[in-house]
């Protein structure tokens, strides 16, 4: 380890191998540091939060604080952060709420822009971007390689299916399916997020039937009952195609239209 002698780090932390935490650091009781990962600046990690191995922290950083939430009453909750995760510079991670299971978890291989918020109770995927200044409010799911824009707020309790996009600026107040893009104030859709699945290597024969479903639920002025009654009968049930409508049928807040 490669603790530096102005940190300050409790006797109750848990401190993986080959662990470096710089200057003035603060490290509280009942934190979990994985092995290798890097700690910057007056980084603040409070108690009952878990990293993983191979993350880095950036300078001023605050991670694993009290939830904002009027709610909250001191119960024990916790903040778990994956393998490979980035945060950047004064990014803001809370802990969970009894309420609301009481844990916060960030996926693998985030990246978490300067300035950005994750609120209490959210869960992220693997491999989720938030830019600078995204906002997570409590409750918030966001699935596998979602990327949020700049400066966008998501609403509570909303959900992100897995491959969408988010643009910078954007207000979120209702469910973004799977594989779309998703922008504006308030948040519209406005098709496939066809680069960002061609990266990861979606055969064209899955966009071209998730873009068969797309049209058939978001412009044929179909109620989303029938329009999922007509994608069930005339495209191809591909594994995209079934992730796609069993995420829209189970909405809980509503689709973004």
């Amino acid at each position: 380890m490669a603790i530096h002698p102005t940190a300050i780090v409790d006797a109750g932390a848990e401190i993986g191998d080959n662990v470096e935490i710089g200057p003035f650091a603060i490290i509280k009781d009942n934190v979990c540091i994985g092995a290798r990962t890097r700690i910057g600046a007056y980084v603040m990690i409070d108690h009952y939060t878990e990293i993983g191995p191979d993350c880095v922290i950036y300078p001023y950083a605050a991670v694993g604080g009290d939830p904002q939430d009027l709610k909250f009453r001191g119960e024990k909750s916790w903040l778990k952060v994956g393998r490979k995760t980035i945060i950047r510079e004064f990014a803001t991670l809370h802990r969970g709420t009894g309420l609301g299971g009481g844990l916060t978890s960030v996926g693998e291989e985030n990246l978490l822009m300067a300035y950005c918020h994750v609120a209490h109770d959210c869960h992220t995927g693997k491999a989720v971007i938030l830019s600078n200044n995204a906002t997570l409010a409590g409750h918030v799911t966001l699935g596998d390689h979602v990327i949020v824009g700049g400066l966008a707020a998501v609403h509570q309790f909303v959900k992100v299916g897995n491959h969408a996009y988010i643009g910078g600026k954007s207000a979120v107040v209702k469910d973004i399916p799977p594989y779309v893009i998703a922008s504006g104030d308030r948040a519209t859709l406005h098709g496939l997020n066809k680069v960002g699945l061609r990266r990861r290597e979606f055969p064209e024969e899955s966009l071209k039937h998730l873009k068969q479903a797309y049209r058939i639920l978001f412009r044929y002025g179909l109620t989303l009952k029938e329009g999922i009654e007509r994608v069930r009968a005339s495209v191809e049930p591909t594994p995209e195609v079934s992730a796609f409508i069993d995420f829209i049928k189970n909405s809980d807040r509503g689709i973004t239209r």
